[in-house]
């Protein structure tokens, strides 16, 4: 992952926010590395993360895909039809075309690290405005470490690339549940 970023996509309202979000769908933003992780990789990982038979009871809340191409809209079909043979039952999460994606308020993005001031801090040093933390590689792979996501292995093959302290590094390890 490069980075991921939390908005709202999928509505019609422009600019929209969380008080004032019309009829857009909270999403996840996630770049990625192709020769790294594949869109259908990410798919499978989607499909494994919710369950898609579940009915969304409004827009703000429904499980989509938004693609952005001819090629992303055809793999998730692809994923989805799979993953409905497999289950036996409709699949309630929508493919949708992704016209604009509206980054969501600063004090939605990095859920995990917000929660975490020490580590906050420490990334700050660095990326001092909310938009340079918001696009920064670092603060994502933190964030989703801090979150239980991503194997430890590779958290210590590369914490030493996120600019922490050795105090910080060992409470990432600790915190994502590593030993150390």
């Amino acid at each position: 992952m490069i980075r991921t970023r939390v908005g709202y996509a999928g509505g019609t309202r422009e600019n929209p926010t969380y008080h004032r979000l019309g009829d857009h769908t909270e999403t996840l933003q996630v770049d990625f590395d192709p020769a790294k992780i594949s869109y259908e990789r990410l798919l499978e990982i989607f499909w494994q993360e919710h369950d898609p038979t579940g009915r969304s009871w409004s827009a703000q809340y429904k499980a989509a895909v938004f693609f952005q191409d001819d090629e992303q809209k055809r793999l998730a079909l692809e994923s989805r039809d799979r993953m409905a043979a497999k289950l036996s039952k409709p699949i309630q999460t929508e493919i949708i075309a992704l016209s604009r994606f509206y980054p969501a308020e600063a004090y939605h993005q990095k859920y995990y690290l917000r929660n975490h001031k020490r580590l906050l801090a420490e990334l700050q040093r660095y990326y001092a405005a909310d938009a340079a933390l918001l696009d920064s590689t670092a603060a994502a792979r933190v964030n989703g470490y801090l979150g239980r996501s991503g194997s430890t292995d590779n958290l210590k093959a590369e914490i030493d690339r996120y600019g922490l302290s050795a105090e910080g590094r060992g409470e990432l390890l600790r915190l994502a549940g590593a030993k150390h």
